[in-house]
């Protein structure tokens, strides 16, 4: 009998282990919205210094308050200016969308990876090489951003909570008054 607990007991440390490790995926991070948590998969293998800022300024808590301040019906719902979009700290709704980090701009890690619903983009000014911060998540395809922006991820769970960010005005860019936030951000699940 001491040989069956010793073997269930075994069975049970592996099996925690394993769901520690599962829950601790160093390539996810974790957006917690207002309606549930978002797990984005992150792609090392396809944006390396992207995939690098992002969880960077994740576990910075860089990225914690920050606005969803451009959102467009049937397009894509864009964060991550931490200079301006945070809503606890510093939120100037004239220059949101125009922020950066303090670190520097990234070179373009374009790819094959097409622009499909859930797919985590970064957000860019007119050069390709200025990618920040920022970045979107798309409500739907966009086959006209493949091989134009850097896909860094991808939506693995709680895209129905991305579904429900509230939209901005389609007149003015989708820019979005009173807009929602990523509550905090995490790296792992």
């Amino acid at each position: 009998m001491t040989f069956l607990k010793s073997i269930a007991a075994a069975a049970l440390l592996l099996f925690a282990g394993l769901v520690a490790q599962a829950s601790a995926n160093p390539n996810q991070i974790t957006i917690q919205l207002k309606d549930g948590p978002v797990v984005i998969q992150l792609m090392p293998d396809v944006a390396p210094q992207h995939v690098k800022r992002i969880k960077e300024l994740a576990a910075k808590h860089e990225y914690d308050n920050v606005a969803f301040h451009r959102v467009i019906e049937g397009f894509m719902a864009q964060t991550g200016d931490v200079k301006f979009g945070n809503l606890k700290k510093g939120y100037d709704p004239n220059a949101v969308g125009t922020g950066n980090s303090d670190l520097p701009d990234l070179p373009a890690e374009f790819s094959q990876v097409p622009f499909e619903r859930g797919t985590v983009g970064m957000a860019r000014s007119q050069d390709p090489n200025s990618a920040n911060s920022q970045f979107f998540i798309m409500f739907a395809p966009g086959d006209f951003l493949n091989g134009q922006y850097t896909v860094v991820g991808k939506v693995v769970s709680g895209m129905e909570f991305v579904d429900k960010i509230k939209r901005g005005d389609q007149n003015n860019n989708g820019s979005v008054s009173d807009p929602d936030r990523m509550i905090k951000v995490t790296v792992g699940k």
